[in-house]
């Protein structure tokens, strides 16, 4: 059967990279919310002569995801799901920041999940904002409810978040959700891996993409101050989410990859 690969947020950076890379062995099925950029992605994809298609969606809506994945399952075996699509702080209020982040992971595992086949593999993209909460100040308490009933653990933590400065709020629903998505991907791997299918999230750092840019000089700053000093571009990132969804790391499931220059490591040097 045709080896399917969804990528969520592929419209454009580091989800497009990819598709251009894994584009080489499967058929690639883009999934966002701007018809334009989907459009323009596979008209990239195209002049490359790598079979593609768009389908514009809403991962912070379940029922879309599983349209999704009833699609998907049609075209052929879902081998990989490469989940990039997300908010910064700068892209939306903080309710709907975390709804598509946090909820849209929990939507996109299990409904995908449900339709993949032995030796496959989901990626969860997280970041290192996820790295960058005291672990003392995390809602790591709620997130189990995630796992029964998702409304009622989105409820628990933007109560928490909407109790904070209106400053903060977007920046640690941001910080919440990506590291919830490291905490749900290791869970799905766990719940997943008897059926062959494995589960991974990888943390990036600043790279160079339109998310990138929105986040501005502070973030930039932060990359040029990590351990390689500057940031990193989408191909770097394709190259690994290529690899890790391959049967080379057959072996790799539950863990997070960092993917971030060094900025982590940067911050916890002992000067």
């Amino acid at each position: 059967m045709t080896k399917i690969c969804v990528i969520t947020g592929g419209g454009s950076g580091m989800g497009l990279a990819t598709a251009k890379r894994l584009g080489k062995s499967h058929h690639i099925i883009i999934v966002g919310r701007t018809p334009r950029k989907l459009e323009n992605a596979l008209s990239e994809l195209a002049a490359l002569g790598i079979d593609a298609e768009i389908l514009p969606g809403d991962v912070g809506d379940r029922e879309s995801v599983r349209k999704l994945a009833e699609h998907a399952a049609s075209r052929g075996e879902i081998k990989t799901v490469i989940h990039a699509a997300g908010m910064s702080p700068q892209m939306g209020d903080f309710k709907t920041i975390f709804t598509t982040n946090a909820l849209g992971t929990i939507f996109i595992n299990e409904e995908l999940a449900k339709l993949m086949s032995e030796n496959s593999c989901i990626i969860d993209i997280a970041s290192i904002a996820g790295y960058r909460v005291p672990e003392e100040q995390l809602p790591k308490a709620f997130y189990p409810l995630s796992l029964t009933n998702p409304e009622e653990f989105k409820t628990a933590v933007l109560n928490i978040v909407s109790k904070l400065p209106v400053e903060y709020q977007t920046g640690l629903a941001y910080s919440f959700s990506k590291n919830f998505v490291i905490w749900f991907a290791q869970q799905s791997a766990c719940l997943y891996g008897r059926r062959g299918i494995r589960v991974v999230s990888v943390s990036p750092g600043i790279f160079e993409t339109p998310m990138g840019e929105i986040e501005g000089e502070q973030a930039a700053n932060l990359a040029k101050n990590g351990a390689l000093g500057r940031l990193g571009k989408p191909e770097e990132m394709a190259e690994l989410l290529a690899f890790l969804s391959s049967d080379a790391a057959s072996y790799i499931t539950g863990t997070d990859i960092l993917c971030d220059g060094g900025s982590v490591a940067s911050c916890q040097q002992v000067k």
